[in-house]
């Protein structure tokens, strides 16, 4: 059984980690809208320094090349991933079968 304290130190850290979790996300709400700005204003200068017209259209192209770019980068870093993952799990597959050999063929020896 909970005693009263236990209770009421209980629903005082729910409500600690519900607020922390409420500052999280406020705090990557707004890291997410600064980083957009960025690249707005960024997108805007491209566009004065070509001497072209910027547009919401454009903004948005540009977001959209710049994402399938980001994800070809990370699809290229996820294969190098995978595959040496796959051979170190491998490799580690393999030496475990090899020990599990020799373990019993000591066990053979010892019992014989």
């Amino acid at each position: 059984m909970s005693t009263q304290d236990e209770k009421y130190n209980d629903a005082e850290r729910a409500v600690d980690r519900t607020e922390n979790s409420l500052e999280n996300a406020a705090e990557n709400a707004k890291n997410k809208v600064n980083e957009y700005a960025d690249r707005a204003r960024n997108y805007i200068d491209e566009q004065k320094r070509t001497n072209q017209e910027s547009t919401k259209e454009g903004f948005f192209e540009n977001l959209k090349a710049n994402a399938k770019e980001t994800w070809e980068d990370t699809k290229d870093f996820a294969e190098k991933a995978w595959e040496s993952t796959k051979d170190t799990a491998s490799d580690a597959w393999e030496k475990t079968k090899d020990a599990s050999e020799d373990v019993k063929a000591e066990v053979r020896k010892a019992t014989n």
